[in-house]
């Protein structure tokens, strides 16, 4: 058995969204900052539902991450995957819902549902919603699939899904048969939120907590067959970032800091970094979150200058 929520989303959020091509993760975002959404568990199904007049379900995602983040760090994790065209579009969009005022320099928070492998239904595939669903809900309704209502959404979701995938999209979507949890492959956006929030939000090395100069760092590049999965991440400061990716920084298996020698050689400085040699860093406390080894150990001898 698996849960499914069906979420009230506005037409402009699904429209854009729809029309973008090769998008692999989006941010059903919430306009108010205040609580995370705890509804699903990582893998389960969750359904976008227009506004009424149009009461259909109209796509969906695999629902992964849900957190609050400052606008502006939502937006460099999203882009357009926020269901807008720019920082400012979506800044005017938020504030429409908050019915409020909002300072533009103002970075509040924002409810950050992050979906994989979204899916959007052509019009001749709208679902209409399930028979108990109220005008009165606002933002969404769970539906469970061990009872009527819930299995035969997940199947007419399935059916949909099939057709779509036969029908020469280049991106197919995933393949859904008895109701189970769906575990994609990550996308650049939830990796980079995902490490930001498993190191508490600080630099592992520095313990610095600004966020606009910490970033997550591949420790095997995803260009060379590294995951989007927090143990293939640290999150660092912007600086401390550009030299490990450059391997004039790496930890060790230990999660001991080593700066390369070429700092001094190259550019005649780097005091502050070689203060901070042998430093043991900060890394998550659960297990399958801390940096792995094998990951290390590849930094160590393909990266590392030494």
């Amino acid at each position: 058995m698996v849960d499914i929520f069906v979420a009230v989303t506005d037409w402009d959020w699904y429209d854009f969204l729809r029309t973008q091509p090769d998008i692999g993760e989006v941010n059903f975002w919430q306009p108010g900052g205040r609580t995370s959404f705890g509804a699903l568990e990582p893998g389960e199904l969750f359904l976008f539902k227009l506004h009424s007049p149009r009461n259909f379900i109209v796509g969906g995602g695999v629902f992964w991450y849900a957190t609050l983040l400052p606008i502006s760090l939502a937006w460099e994790a999203f882009g357009p995957a926020n269901g807008a065209l720019s920082l400012d579009q979506m800044r005017l969009r938020v504030a429409h819902y908050r019915r409020s005022a909002v300072d533009h320099r103002e970075d509040y928070q924002i409810g950050c549902r992050i979906l994989e492998q979204p899916f959007f239904f052509d019009e001749d595939q709208w679902l209409p919603v399930p028979p108990s669903w109220s005008p009165n809900i606002v933002t969404g309704k769970i539906f469970r699939t061990d009872q009527s209502e819930g299995q035969v959404l997940w199947q007419a979701v399935q059916e949909r899904l099939r057709h779509m995938a036969g029908s020469g999209l280049s991106e197919k979507p995933a393949r859904y048969g008895e109701p189970t949890l769906i575990l994609p492959r990550l996308g650049q956006g939830v990796f980079r939120i995902a490490v930001t929030d498993a190191y508490s939000r600080r630099c592992a090395v520095t313990r610095e907590r600004t966020l606009p100069v910490l970033e997550a760092a591949h420790i095997v590049p995803f260009a060379v067959g590294g995951e989007h999965a927090v143990s293939n991440g640290l999150l660092l400061r912007r600086d401390l970032h550009v030299l490990f990716d450059r391997g004039y920084l790496t930890v060790s298996p230990d999660h001991r800091l080593e700066v390369s020698r070429k700092i001094r050689e190259q550019f005649e400085n780097g005091r502050d970094y070689y203060a901070m040699h042998g430093r043991l860093i900060d890394v998550p406390l659960r297990v399958d979150q801390k940096p792995a080894r094998i990951g290390l150990e590849w930094h160590n001898s393909k990266r590392y200058l030494g």
